[in-house]
């Protein structure tokens, strides 16, 4: 399989790093491709398959949450009545495998990130001046320490380059109560429902971010959800505190790319085979985990 790094259909919505969106008139398709994105750069190629798992992920989780809070997921675009319904009969396999069917949304211009566990950049600044964006720790917490309670540390949303960290006053002063309320309890509700979830099949969901939007004047969930891009998960079973733990996430590239001494300004590096395919299996056993069946293409 060669990887999917380009879409070229009609009526073109938006391009993201990763997805492609299109207008349905009164709904978007949805299409994650094979691109890969690290430290707001994109690779010179691709991960074949990375849009599938990620696809289907996504939509799992986007099924599971949605009695806790309403999505704007509305199916896969490879689902028989969703392709009659939104007239996708004869899109290619190599973009209906990779893509859903939404409402459209109006974005709430914030990432929502619960920390259930210290490590990446919560890690860093605690080790820094003792706090975790705005919220001061004691002395002698470890690295991938599980918090007492799950944090909530939002940021901005910007289009391009480096989100930027909110404490929760400047988040409730950006937002207002009536909207900054929600997206907090709602961010909490989210994570300790897919935190049940992963536990029961042996992962570790250490930490995650997500995305609203309005619909019909309702926060609604929005973009991807829980998936191994915008999530990091560990294994459980040999989880030790004190550690950086072994990453069945996107953390295998970022990783890599450090390894290899890039400046992180210049022209990426090309991923080696083995971290390609490194990384397609993390990705492919969080599915399985998950689930319970293989995903093969």
């Amino acid at each position: 399989m060669e990887s999917l790094l380009e879409t070229n259909l009609a009526n073109p919505f938006h391009k993201g790093k990763v997805r492609d969106t299109y207008d349905l008139g009164n709904a978007l398709l949805m299409v994650t491709t094979d691109r890969v994105s690290a430290y707001d750069v994109m690779l010179p190629e691709g991960i074949p398959g990375r849009g599938i798992v990620l696809s289907e992920i996504s939509a799992l989780w986007l099924r599971y949450t949605a009695s806790v809070v309403p999505n704007h997921f509305i199916g896969m675009s490879y689902e028989p009545e969703i392709a009659k319904q939104f007239g996708l009969e004869n899109l290619p396999d190599e973009i209906a495998t990779r893509s859903m069917v939404v409402k459209k949304a109006q974005r709430i211009d914030v990432e929502c990130i619960v920390r259930g566990y210290i490590t990446g950049s919560a890690w860093a600044e605690y080790q820094q001046d003792q706090s975790v964006q705005g919220y001061p720790f004691p002395e002698g917490l470890e690295e991938s320490q599980k918090f007492d309670e799950p944090l909530f540390t939002p940021t901005t949303k910007e289009d391009t380059g480096h989100d930027l960290p909110l404490t929760i006053e400047e988040f409730w002063n950006n937002l207002g109560g009536n909207i900054a309320w929600p997206l907090e309890e709602h961010s909490h509700a989210l994570y300790t429902q897919a935190t049940e979830l992963a536990e029961s099949v042996g992962l570790i969901l250490a930490d995650t971010k997500f995305e609203y939007g309005f619909i019909d004047g309702k926060i609604h969930i929005i973009d991807e959800l829980l998936t191994p891009d915008s999530s990091r998960y560990w294994d459980a079973e040999s989880y030790i505190s004190g550690k950086s733990q072994p990453s069945f996430d996107k953390q295998i590239v970022r990783d890599w790319l450090t390894n290899t001494g890039w400046d992180k300004k210049t022209k990426p590096p090309t991923p080696t085979q083995e971290v390609k395919d490194l990384t397609i299996e993390k990705y492919l056993e969080v599915y399985k985990r998950l689930t319970g069946k293989e995903l093969v293409f």
